[in-house]
């Protein structure tokens, strides 16, 4: 996978860390404490439907990730 920017979820703590990284129409998230480890890749059609539910009072009309 090329070189990627995550971000830290705000809902991350310090022993609970998640990160994602905008990709071309798709998102890819990891454990922030184990970066080495395997990524999880989403289409933009699951990521969305991941923040949704995450956040089920965003509609995602404003502050897309994508």
């Amino acid at each position: 996978m090329s070189e990627l920017t995550f971000r830290k979820s705000s809902y991350s703590d310090r022993s609970d860390c998640v990160a994602f990284a905008d990709t071309q129409g798709s998102a890819v998230i990891r454990d922030s404490q184990h970066p080495d480890r395997e990524h999880l890749p989403f289409t933009a059609t699951e990521w969305i439907a991941f923040l949704r539910t995450a956040n089920p009072s965003d509609t995602g009309s404003s502050g897309s990730v994508l």
